[in-house]
């Protein structure tokens, strides 16, 4: 008994140790990595969200600037999706609900399917959902292969398209995409599990203190 004790004992001290560790670690940085030596030096460039311009659902044109010294997720949906985007949004509200009057946030949702998702809709899909500004929340609508190439490998590095044999007629991922100061890719979650979303709203949490500890 003794003995057996003993184990569960440096087992929940090994967890706990590396829980803590954990905490500490800076998160990783995904996506492409290039080496690039000038002057003697070999300077690393990391993958990063290329430039973008589309409009919001209160008419406002949004870009990188618009992101500028703030950490944010971002999501691709389209508003007649009968499949996952429902569940979602309802999992993104609770990000929103949690960090919404941080101004080192934001969330920028994608719409996939522009020719239906207009801003007049998204005005009002957003008001649906409860949000009634777009000063941390953007829905974005655009150009759609711009929109699609920024899904891609060159940007967010998730699916995203239109394909007739799915439900709704397009496919996409439900990734949330965790987003830093620098347009650098840190993680990628299940926006259609709420354990993964809660992986998701400590790791805000520990960005956010990476740059107050700089």
């Amino acid at each position: 008994m003794k003995k057996q004790l003993a184990v569960i004992i440096l087992v929940f001290a090994f967890g706990f140790s590396a829980c803590n560790s954990q905490q500490k670690s800076k998160l990783p940085i995904l996506g492409r990595t290039d080496y690039i030596e000038a002057n003697g030096t070999i300077d690393t460039v990391y993958h990063t969200i290329p430039d973008y311009s589309f409009v919001d659902q209160d008419s406002v044109e949004v870009t990188p600037k618009t992101f500028e010294n703030k950490v944010y997720v971002a999501d691709f949906f389209f508003g007649t999706c009968p499949t996952i985007c429902p569940i979602m949004k309802q999992q993104m509200l609770r990000i929103y609900g949690r960090f919404q009057s941080n101004p080192e946030f934001g969330i920028i949702s994608h719409t996939i399917d522009p020719d239906h998702d207009t801003v007049a809709y998204l005005k009002d899909y957003s008001e649906r959902l409860g949000i009634m500004d777009n000063k941390v929340w953007h829905f974005v609508t655009g150009n759609k292969s711009e929109i699609y190439e920024l899904g891609t490998a060159a940007g967010y590095m998730v699916q995203v398209g239109e394909d007739e044999t799915a439900e709704g007629g397009y496919i996409h991922s439900g990734a949330f995409i965790l987003i830093d100061k620098e347009r650098r890719v840190r993680g990628f979650y299940d926006g259609t599990v709420a354990s993964s979303v809660d992986i998701l709203m400590n790791d805000i949490d520990r960005l956010l203190k990476e740059y107050e500890d700089e």
